[in-house]
């Protein structure tokens, strides 16, 4: 505990005596000053004990030199008597008073020295405490650390050794583990602080209030892998940024670890998808991989669009429900062999192209990839997700490039352009099956005008509707011009 004026009033070999401010004594003293200047606060950083006999000290000075000594934030001010004064000067006292600033009476038989080595000793003593305390936490955290599932372990330890709270956060600020439990309901509170820190790209550290709490956030490593934060009501201490520094250090070293395992495992992950892809059997050389191969039949995913594909597959990693998923890198895709019951961490991935394959097995792997490839070209970043089944229906236009199915359509509807009524009667004749009434009633029209319209339409492309061909291909060429340009 740092040392305070109340501290040494306490020490009977001193023999100091308090004369004013005594409701300020619990100030810590950071250092002894001795001065006889009429104004000694250029020399003082705040904190010190002034020491003087008040050698140069008049009456009329005593309320400025008190008023300085407050405005710099000197904890106190000792007053040696028996040498240039008998007693401390009662305008002193009085302004002391006013101020609340401690006066402690030194008597003629106490050197300053003996006050400046009462303090040196004590500020040694507590630094020796400190670095120990130090000391003694971070061995503990390293134990923690080399256990099982040591980051978890790493974070609780962290929590009871200062008696805060901690939430570990990988590097997009989701959580991956807190201490205690209920800390985890304060992650939305800083969001937007970790978003900064993020957006930084390397080592950074914030420090802010957060109502009663004091919170500190440090990025872990300078690919910022996670963030690191802790909280609690009350200041942090030197020795607690120290013990925080260090098992910041450590949580960094761990999740370097756990990120090169992953992508050591990502990488044989992808090795034997190219395997089993060419129908080799590889099951009983995955090892434990195995256990991450979904039960048949499965569905093949195909994620496209990705920038970093390693941060999509430990962001993948993460959201994936318990069930089995696996999931591995295939060319500049990313590729997911996923249960019927798993698909519903599909959605919410900005930017991506996302395509699901038929259900199948490891038999049919290719025909799997090749459906899943297919459905996410159609689904073109839209951060839709496409199944394959769905390209037998309205989805056969999106297997089409944009520019030849629209110039395909103006070419075949190039008699119609500038007829709109035309255009709309033929487009809502084909969507009732040609069924005359419906369609008439659709376009509030009577059913001998639709069809004196459908005769026109005939007649413009010297084409008969009666073919069901005919009608296929209108209607495709009036879906591909009501597609939104690419």
């Amino acid at each position: 505990m740092p040392l305070t004026l109340r501290d040494l009033v306490a020490d009977a070999a001193l023999g100091l005596l308090v004369r004013a401010g005594a409701q300020a004594l619990d100030q810590p003293v950071s250092w002894v000053h001795t001065s006889e200047l009429a104004d000694p606060t250029p020399f003082l950083e705040g904190g010190e004990l002034l020491l003087t006999t008040g050698l140069t000290l008049r009456a009329e000075d005593c309320a400025g030199l008190v008023e300085r000594l407050t405005a710099v934030g000197a904890a106190g001010l000792g007053f040696g008597v028996g040498l240039s004064h008998r007693r401390i000067p009662p305008e002193l006292v009085e302004a002391a008073e006013r101020a609340a600033l401690p006066l402690l009476e030194v008597p003629r038989p106490t050197p300053f020295i003996a006050i400046s080595k009462a303090v040196s000793r004590a500020l040694a003593a507590d630094e020796y405490a400190s670095l120990r305390r130090t000391s003694r936490a971070q061995h503990e955290l390293a134990q923690a650390a080399g256990t099982t599932n040591g980051v978890a372990a790493l974070v609780r330890k962290l929590a009871r050794l200062l008696d805060v709270w901690v939430l570990l956060l990988d590097a997009g600020g989701r959580l991956l583990h807190s201490a205690p439990a209920a800390a985890s309901a304060r992650l939305g509170q800083f969001e937007s602080q970790v978003d900064k820190m993020r957006a930084k790209r390397g080592l950074a550290a914030a420090g802010f209030s957060l109502g009663d709490q004091e919170v500190s956030i440090q990025a872990l490593g300078g690919r910022a892998r996670g963030f690191l934060v802790v909280g609690r009501s009350g200041p942090f201490a030197t020795t607690d940024h120290h013990v925080i520094n260090s098992a910041a250090s450590l949580l960094t070293l761990a999740l370097e670890q756990v990120e090169a395992l992953g992508a050591a495992r990502r990488r044989l992950r992808s090795g034997f998808l190219e395997l089993m892809l060419r129908g080799a059997p590889v099951q009983d050389a995955l090892g434990d991989l195995h256990a991450e191969l979904p039960p048949e039949p499965f569905r093949v995913v195909v994620l496209a669009g990705a920038r970093d594909r390693d941060e999509l597959l430990s962001r993948l990693a993460a959201d994936t429900p318990s069930a089995p998923v696996y999931l591995a890198e295939h060319g500049d895709v990313v590729v997911g062999l996923v249960g019927d019951g798993g698909l519903g961490w599909l959605t919410g991935h900005s930017g991506l192209a996302i395509g699901v394959s038929e259900p199948g097995g490891l038999a049919g792997l290719a025909e799997g990839l090749r459906q899943a490839e297919q459905a996410a070209r159609a689904a073109k970043r839209g951060d839709t997700v496409v199944h394959f089944r769905d390209l037998a229906g309205y989805g056969l236009l999106n297997l089409v490039p944009g520019d030849d199915a629209r110039a395909f359509a103006e070419a075949v509807l190039a008699p119609l352009r500038g007829k709109d009524a035309l255009v709309e009667s033929l487009q809502t004749w084909l969507a009732h099956h040609g069924q005359w009434d419906p369609a008439a009633s659709r376009l509030g029209v009577h059913r001998h005008t639709l069809r004196n319209r459908v005769r026109k339409v005939e007649e413009l492309l010297g084409r008969s509707l009666d073919q069901p061909g005919v009608r296929a291909e209108l209607w495709l060429a009036l879906q591909a011009l009501d597609r939104p340009g690419e």
